[in-house]
């Protein structure tokens, strides 16, 4: 070979092992960027996982605070009623007598009783909305109606229900030959079940919403009918979602302050029916907060909120329970 010709080859091999540098070095490039963009996301999820864990540690430091700030508060009323502060009948602040039975009796009565009220109209505008009418002009009408009403704020729905449904009770009670108090246990559990209505239905017609479609033609191919689908396949595959319904509207019913207070008749006494005045222990604190001028007075009312605190959280976990339960099941 020429000396030229094997210049020529050298120059070649120089050149390919060039390229191949080249090459190698880009891809070397790319897996170390692709390392650092790995790193990095590692470095975010770490830290997001962070902020999340110390979020849900905020928010469990924040109810603690809650409840201790509320027992330390009533400390003087729990040393002077005892356990009798939950079984006494009488409250009279001038002769130091403080007992919070009829209060709890009372939200207890209003909240189930607007609870089952609003069960039924519930139930129906979520199997409208989530079955009959998806979409559509009524369906858009009726979730604008809903999400109005859960707007709308209490004070408002006391005075509708002072001028407008209070006399409606009354008449019904002169009717039928009761006592015609028109404000009561009643009243307040109606407008309750108004103002509860939106959030079960909003959260029910969501859950029926997600029910899957196959299971819904599986028993149309069947032969079953509409009414058969939604109650044996549509109702049972989401029941667990309409008991959350249920218990986030309890919730909000047992912590209702201004309505029920203008509507209740805010009577001191162990209610017998639900017919007569009556008082729930967010009402009496309403009432009564800006009067108590004592130690044992002021703590007193302080020690109801502490024991709305806890019934509220123990109806709540009684809830989350059932739901477990049946989430389960399914």
């Amino acid at each position: 070979m020429s000396v030229s010709g094997r210049m020529e080859t050298g120059a070649g091999m120089i050149s390919r092992t060039a390229g191949t540098g080249k090459s190698l070095s880009r891809d070397a490039a790319m897996v170390y960027s692709g390392a650092v963009r790995g790193s990095r996301n590692l470095v975010s999820e770490a830290a997001f996982r962070r902020l999340l864990r110390l979020v849900g540690v905020a928010v469990l430091l924040l109810l603690v605070a809650i409840l201790a700030s509320l027992f330390v508060a009533s400390m003087p009323a729990i040393a002077r009623n005892g356990f009798a502060f939950l079984t006494g009948t009488v409250w009279d602040p001038v002769a130091a007598r403080f007992g919070s039975l009829p209060f709890l009796v009372g939200t207890l009565m209003t909240s189930f009783l607007a609870l089952l009220i609003s069960l039924v109209f519930s139930l129906a505008v979520s199997i409208f909305l989530g079955e009959y009418f998806r979409r559509g002009i009524a369906s858009s009408l009726m979730k604008t109606v809903v999400e109005l009403l859960a707007g709308i704020p209490s004070v408002i729905y006391g005075f509708w229900a002072l001028f407008f449904l209070v006399p409606a009770v009354r008449f019904v009670e002169t009717k039928t030959g009761i006592i015609p108090y028109g404000v009561g246990i009643l009243a307040a559990a109606l407008v309750l079940s108004i103002m509860i209505i939106p959030y079960s239905a909003s959260l029910a017609r969501e859950v029926i919403g997600l029910v899957p479609a196959d299971l819904k033609e599986a028993a149309f191919s069947l032969g079953a009918t509409r009414f058969e689908v939604i109650r044996k396949v549509v109702l049972p595959y989401a029941r667990s979602g309409l008991v959350a319904g249920v218990l986030l509207s309890l919730g909000r019913a047992l912590g209702e302050t201004m309505a029920v207070t203008m509507v209740i008749g805010n009577s001191n006494m162990l209610p017998k029916d639900i017919f007569g005045p009556a008082n729930t222990m967010a009402s009496i604190i309403a009432n009564e907060f800006s009067e108590a001028t004592g130690a044992v007075y002021m703590a007193s009312l302080i020690e109801i909120a502490l024991v709305l605190f806890i019934v509220t959280a123990v109806i709540n976990i009684i809830g989350k329970i059932v739901i477990m339960k049946m989430s389960v099941e399914t």
